[in-house]
């Protein structure tokens, strides 16, 4: 039968991992996920904007350029 204080310092060590766990993948992946919206909600709402103006803008012009067979 093990001892009281070996299987204190089990648990004790086995609640850390999980508290690691849960701040590192939970946390992490949520803020990176955040990172993610942020950057494409930005795009998508220059490529909005852009796509209702009278005349394409002049980078839009040299990326059509470039993806044209010649």
């Amino acid at each position: 039968m093990p001892r009281p204080g070996k299987l204190n310092s089990a648990m004790t060590t086995m609640w850390s991992a999980m508290i690691g766990v849960f701040l590192g993948f939970v946390f992490g992946v949520g803020c990176a996920l955040a990172v993610m919206y942020s950057i494409y909600a930005g795009g998508y709402r220059a490529a909005v904007r852009d796509s209702q103006l009278p005349a394409p803008p002049e980078r839009y012009r040299k990326a059509l350029e470039r993806t044209r067979p010649k």
